[in-house]
């Protein structure tokens, strides 16, 4: 039976008048990959972006392992094994790979030692080579991280994320932008990472997720929709009604 790692009960968002977000209650389990979708406005991002701590809930409560999450800084949960990627690259352009990745692991630090012994640097270069590795970067590491192309720049910022050594890996649209060969070297990229750890990432690619993910979860309108398998979602009617006209379609 598979260990619960994070519970959303009852989450709701407004911002001033507008619901984003209406009673969602929803929990993850360890070593799943999940997939969030749903049409333009159906509060995908707002979700995610509770799960990962950049917004708090208007309502609700989250909680990880057990331990509630409400009102902790996102920097915070980070510390508690939650990492995450976003929608639209967030590099360092003018540091090389590794120094980008490097800084990642400094900043897991709790505190700045000026003196720090030479170990310790060596230990967090290790770090960072170790999630370059993961990520097919290592051969790059020496490389502006601006000269890298498109799927290489995204696939830095998996590692960036990945330097912390995160329980659960939220991936925000990790194909966005891609053409079809490197959305094809990203996902053989997830499943790998998949395979060490949780990750949840929202995509609006359909046959992606369907392909990709043991679990997906459609939101539509702020709520909940449909949580199942992928051939649970593909033959569910409500979300073909949904999706109905959409160009992504289920084929």
């Amino acid at each position: 039976m598979s260990t619960e790692l994070l519970r959303a009960d009852g989450i709701g968002r407004r911002f001033g008048g507008f619901v984003a977000l209406e009673g969602i209650s929803v929990a993850f389990a360890a070593g799943e990959l999940t997939s969030i979708i749903g049409p333009n406005g159906a509060g995908k991002s707002t979700f995610f972006n509770i799960l990962s701590g950049t917004l708090s809930p208007s309502s609700g409560t989250l909680r990880f392992k057990g331990r509630e999450l409400n009102g902790l800084p996102q920097h915070r949960f980070v510390h508690q094994g939650i990492s995450r990627s976003y929608q639209i690259t967030n590099i360092f352009p003018d540091l090389s790979v590794h120094e980008n990745v490097r800084v990642a692991a400094q900043a897991m630090r709790v505190s700045y030692d000026i003196w720090r012994k030479r170990a310790d640097l060596v230990e967090l270069s290790e770090r960072a080579d170790a999630a370059l590795t993961s990520v097919g970067l290592i051969g790059k590491r020496g490389e502006l991280a601006k000269f890298l192309a498109h799927g290489q720049q995204r696939a830095l910022e998996i590692a960036i994320a990945l330097v912390s050594e995160p329980e659960l890996l939220l991936l925000d649209e990790p194909t966005a932008g891609m053409g079809p060969e490197e959305t094809k070297e990203m996902v053989a990229l997830l499943e790998r990472l998949a395979e060490r750890r949780t990750v949840l990432l929202v995509e609006h690619k359909m046959k992606m997720v369907l392909g990709l993910s043991q679990r997906v979860l459609v939101l539509h309108h702020g709520r909940l929709l449909a949580d199942g398998k992928p051939e649970d979602i593909r033959s569910n009617p409500d979300v073909r009604r949904v999706y109905l006209g959409q160009s992504e379609g289920y084929g």
